[in-house]
């Protein structure tokens, strides 16, 4: 660990504060008209999961954490957690479903996660933006019914449902935006 001035915090950063460590997911360096500069960090928390927004005087020392992101490839899932394998060493470790909250959804045998360690524990995944996901059930679309862009759910090999549009059917490849789980189109 290192201590640095809050001038010099970069997003993405792992940093401890109050008691707590936390990535910084963004920051903003203001200067009131009165007094010291400050930097405001907005700060996702590996204990509660929360987010909060901390501010510091820019001459404030904060502590950096050391950190390893390591590319895992995605295995499997089972009862006793989620299975990654590091391609360079074939080594697997196994993430319980609760590190890997929703991201399940986007989990499929062979696809690279990025993993975030501190202290050689892991504490975030991160999916790609987009990932391809086969439809497994789908209604039929109303014949006919084409005002206002209609849409229909659609399950998808991980269980996760989204709206899709209405001539989508079971088997068909969709490209999934993970951040907002929707339909962004379907992949060749």
């Amino acid at each position: 660990m290192a201590a640095t001035v809050a001038t010099n915090v970069k997003k993405g950063q792992c940093i401890k504060y109050e008691g707590e460590t936390g990535i910084v997911l963004g920051l903003d360096h203001r200067t009131p008209g009165k007094g010291n500069a400050l930097v405001a960090v907005t700060i996702r928390s590996f204990q509660s999961g929360k987010t909060k927004s901390i501010r510091f005087a820019s001459s404030d020392k904060v502590e950096i954490i050391d950190t390893d992101r390591q590319k895992l490839e995605f295995s499997y899932g089972d009862p006793s957690g989620f299975h990654f394998m590091d391609m360079t060493s074939y080594e697997t470790i196994t993430l319980d479903a609760e590190l890997i909250g929703d991201n399940k959804f986007y989990l499929v045998e062979g696809m690279q996660a990025e993993i975030l360690f501190i202290e050689g524990n892991p504490v975030t995944v991160d999916v790609p933006g987009t990932v391809e996901l086969v439809v497994t059930e789908s209604s039929e679309g109303i014949k006919g019914d084409t005002a206002n862009n209609p849409t229909k759910p659609a399950t998808l090999e991980t269980g996760l449902i989204v709206q899709v549009p209405l001539f989508v059917k079971p088997g068909d490849k969709l490209k999934i935006n993970t951040a907002e789980a929707s339909y962004s189109g379907r992949a060749n």
